[in-house]
């Protein structure tokens, strides 16, 4: 028994003796203490960050000696060896450059950004804290090559290279490896549902096609965002913003926006985080009265269309309606109703999300539990304008990990809330005070009187038109009377678009993937091997999608490997290469490869030259595939096999139909615009000259995957004091997904040149929108360059240029839509100085945008060339470890927009706390 107790002494003992605490500082060249730095124990897990002075403290199970690393961003990585535990230690970070900076996304492997084989952004906390944007999102629109569209105050649009719209399908957004897309839509609303800014590590924009790596979403580029580690970063940290919103329409509106995290270790095996945000504001109001379709029409025009007008959509002609030859033959609209009557512009965002974090063994094996939740109100333009009202959405994920693998599991989920058409809100208005055959009538009778009478008192053609619109609006719902409110409310409740205008969703997405990286067990050439499967599960009821029976339901998968090679040539070169292919497999298409070769020569620690060759590949989205929606001008019919005679509508014949043996009623399917269809811009010259030779079948092909390849090259260094990356491509596409507009008359076969001429004579048809591939060339070229330096002992200035072009005949194209929509020449600029004194910093920022052609689904139309500039000075209080920060958003106060139809973006003035924020 003595001898048992003794040997349990003994082990105490030495559990005792190999504990070690180590506490120290860690300061910069100047002697100024970094908060936030990162202290580990080498080859181990282990690890603290400092405080708000510097300070740390690490705990380690092992006596002396051993090494620690000391890292921070924008500082030289410290390796220190620790020989006793009995004195404290000051360690200093050589400042770096942005070439010392550590990414994760271009190989899925820990890599310096100078050593990245494609081209990539990086944001960090330090960039965190010094962007003069209201918040971190808005603040990636500062980096190079990189266009945010702003739809919403909540709602922004990240695009790289090119091809944007607000639904923007083509780029990939990933928080610790999760999508954030909304499952019925295919794109994440900004960080409208994302990451709260004192839970960002780093943001890593990749622009391009990656699909080598991430799969058939990540088409265009990939936004990936990293949250802080409970493990690292502990203790409770917060922030609140107050400000105003000032837009000429809006008038100053109050804004604000406050988040807090709390974390904490329990031990070196249990840690634990959460996190809450909330934004509230108002909106930019959306208040163009212009004509739609750009004939510059106004309201006294009798076919007037507004861009921010809903209602006036629904138009006759006039004669073939009456019948009457006293009246004229034109079209005349609805009058219709302000986008500002139909909507509160109610901008709010509430999000949480928690964590659990397990290391069994107390070493770098991880088991993580994530849950996200959010919901807000933002406006989104797609075919129309969309209250997004009380949208939720939901993330849960399991993960498992290590420093050499992960495998992870999560369920996205999305519920549409309150959500509402406002194009179809103002129509229903209309119909629900009165019929459309009522109205029209109301309007004919009148003009016809006139007519009849003998116009006795002298009225011109404009006057006869107004006075027949005065008589067919009398009694017509006022906004802000609460006959007009009670049928707003009932309307945007009732999800038939036939008399209201509600769209329900519930759609979800199951997706796993896996990566193991084999690094550590070859020397002589890094293999990384992984693959993914999703599965969507559509149900919008049948208010979005051809859901009528149920949820509709398709699966895709892929694999994936990758292997890098570093090679010493000489004494002073370098050479990495990278290679990567990944097969993916959806079961609606046949399977695609995607490979990728890159090539970085590294001349000496200051020039790296790069070079890469690689493909993607993008499915059609589930709207693509399986859409059904009558949005007014037109039906959205997706293009999945199964899909277009899963939709179907009953029309009525006009009178000239009948008569020439056509049935009253004929119930068309959307099978029409894929078998038997004009092109929509044949039709309307059809419709002028009376020609049918200029009449020029549609019949869309079914949509295949579409296809990029790319060539790269790029350049990052140092000259002198000046910090470059340049970069320039070309991208190759085949079978590009796009929209087609056709027309399907309701009888007779196109090309008969007899029945179906008859129908499109006889108003009998209708217009689809469809999903489709173009057969013709389409690339696009562009190219970026960035210098960063330091001028006038210490300030920092960065100046970007990026350039964009797109190689496509529109004008021999007129009936297919590319959205290329980004501008040719971009002009980005920054100044600044974190430390100008002592705890005082600022910076500012100055944005230049060339004018481009937008088009969308929505409307195509000039956005004019636009220069931004926004600015912020901070003061850090160090014993109340907090940072105040005053800024402002587009300080020249010029009203701008960046999308067709959008409201135009006024300023922000704001004023932060931010508390313990490292």
């Amino acid at each position: 028994m003595r001898t048992i107790t003794l040997a349990i002494m003994l082990m105490f003992g030495i559990v005792v003796t190999a504990q070690t605490t180590i506490k120290g500082t860690v300061v910069d060249d100047n002697n100024q203490p970094i908060p936030g730095a990162n202290i580990k124990l080498k080859n181990s897990a282990v690890g603290t960050v400092t405080d708000f002075d510097g300070l740390f403290s690490l705990t380690v199970e092992q006596s002396p000696p051993f090494t620690i690393i000391v890292s921070s961003v924008g500082f030289e990585e410290n390796a220190t060896q620790i020989t006793s535990s009995t004195a404290d230690v000051t360690i200093t970070l050589k400042e770096g450059t942005e070439l010392d900076e550590v990414i994760i996304s271009a190989s899925r492997t820990p890599e310096r950004i100078f050593e990245s084989p494609v081209t990539v952004e990086r944001f960090g906390i330090k960039e965190v804290k010094n962007t003069p944007s209201v918040d971190f999102y808005g603040g990636l629109e500062n980096l190079k090559g990189v266009d945010i569209n702003t739809n919403s105050l909540t709602f922004k649009s990240i695009n790289t290279r090119g091809f944007a719209s607000f639904a923007n399908t083509r780029f990939m957004q990933l928080i610790d490896g999760m999508d954030n897309a909304a499952p019925s839509l295919n794109f994440p609303l900004g960080n409208l549902l994302g990451m709260v800014e004192t839970d960002v590590q780093s943001v890593e924009i990749l622009p391009g096609a990656a699909s080598a790596l991430y799969g058939a979403n990540a088409f265009n580029g990939i936004l990936f965002m990293r949250s802080k580690s409970p493990f690292d970063h502990q203790g409770i940290s917060a922030y609140v913003k107050g400000g105003v919103t000032s837009q000429e329409a809006a008038g100053d509106n109050d804004y604000r926006d406050l988040g807090i995290r709390a974390a904490h270790k329990f031990s070196d095996k249990f840690a634990a985080k959460v996190n809450f945000g909330y934004l509230k504001g108002t909106d930019w109001f959306a208040t163009n009265q212009e004509d739609r379709f750009n004939r510059g029409f106004t309201r006294a025009n009798t076919d007037y269309d507004g861009i921010n007008v809903y209602g006036d959509e629904v138009s006759t002609n006039i004669r073939e309606a009456s019948g009457l030859g006293i009246i004229p033959d034109v079209e005349v609209s609805r009058t219709g109703y302000n986008e500002v009557d139909l909507t509160n512009y109610n901008a709010e965002s509430i999000k949480a999300d928690w964590g659990l974090y397990f290391r069994p063994w107390a070493t770098d094996f991880e088991i993580q539990y994530v849950g996200k939740v959010g919901s807000g109100n933002t406006i989104y333009q797609g075919a129309n304008r969309y209250n997004i009202k009380n949208f939720f959405q939901q993330q849960h994920k399991l993960e498992l990990r290590n420093d050499n693998f992960f495998i992870r599991g999560y369920l996205t989920e999305g519920k549409a809330g309150d959500s509402y058409d406002m194009v179809f809100t103002g129509i229903n208005i209309n119909r629900a005070w009165k019929s459309d055959e009522d109205w029209f009538g109301d309007y004919i009778q009148t003009y016809a009187g006139i007519e009849l009478a003998g116009n006795p008192q002298g009225l011109t053609t404009q006057q006869k038109h107004d006075a027949a619109r005065a008589a067919a609006d009398t009694g017509r719902l006022i906004p802000g009377t609460p006959e007009f409110q009670q049928t707003l409310e009932r309307i945007v409740r009732d999800p038939d678009l036939s008399t209201g205008s509600r769209f329900q969703d519930n759609s979800k997405i199951y997706h796993a993937d896996a990566n193991y990286n084999f690094g550590h067990l070859w020397e002589a050439v890094e293999i990384q091997a992984g693959g993914s499967f999703r599965t969507y599960r559509l149900n919008s009821f049948g208010t979005i999608f051809t859901d009528f029976d149920g949820p509709i339901t398709y699966s895709e998968f892929g694999v994936y490997t990758q292997a890098q090679k570093k090679m010493d040539l000489s004494d002073h070169l370098e050479l990495k290469l990278t290679g990567s292919i990944r097969y993916d497999k959806s079961e609606l298409f046949d399977g695609f490869f995607s490979p990728r070769i890159s090539a970085g020569f590294t001349l000496n620690e200051n020039h790296n030259f790069r070079a890469s060759f690689q493909t993607g590949f993008r499915n059609p989205t589930t709207q693509d595939l399986y859409i059904g929606l009558d949005v007014g001008r037109a039906v959205l019919i997706g293009s999945a096999f199964d899909n277009p005679e899963r939709y179907s509508r009953t029309y009525d014949v006009s009178l000239d139909g009948q008569a020439l043996g056509q049935p009253s009623q004929i119930t068309q399917t959307g099978t029409a615009a894929y078998t038997n269809s004009y092109l929509l811009s044949s039709v309307e010259a059809f419709a002028e000259s009376g020609n049918p030779d200029d009449l020029q079948i549609g019949n869309s092909s079914l949509a295949e995957p579409e296809q990029v390849t790319s060539f790269e090259v790029g350049y990052r260094g140092k000259v002198k004091q000046f910090i470059i990356d340049a970069s320039a491509y070309v991208n190759q596409y085949q079978d590009f997904l796009a929209n087609e507009t056709v027309v399907a008359p309701l009888y007779g076969t196109v090309g008969d040149n007899s029945l179906s001429i008859a129908a499109l004579a006889n108003d009998d048809f209708q217009p689809y929108q469809t999903y489709t591939n173009s057969d013709l060339d389409i690339n696009s070229y562009g190219a970026a360059i960035q210098v960063s330096t330091k001028v006038f002992n210490g300030f920092n200035l960065d100046a970007s240029y990026t350039w964009a072009r797109l190689d496509f005949d529109v004008n021999e194209n007129p009936d297919f839509r590319t959205q290329f929509n980004t501008p040719e020449h971009k002009v980005k600029v920054s100044f600044g100085k974190p430390e100008l004194f002592k705890n005082f910093g600022f910076n500012t920022s100055w944005r230049w945008s060339d004018n481009f052609f937008w088009e969308a689904s929505f409307g195509d139309g000039e956005v004019p060339a636009y220069q931004v500039v926004d600015a912020q000075v901070n003061y850090t209080i160090p014993s109340l470890k907090s940072t105040f920060k005053l800024g402002a958003t587009n300080l020249l106060q010029d009203e701008y927009f960046t999308a067709f139809g959008t409201g135009f973006i006024g300023s922000q003035y704001y004023l932060s706390w931010t508390i313990n924020n490292l």
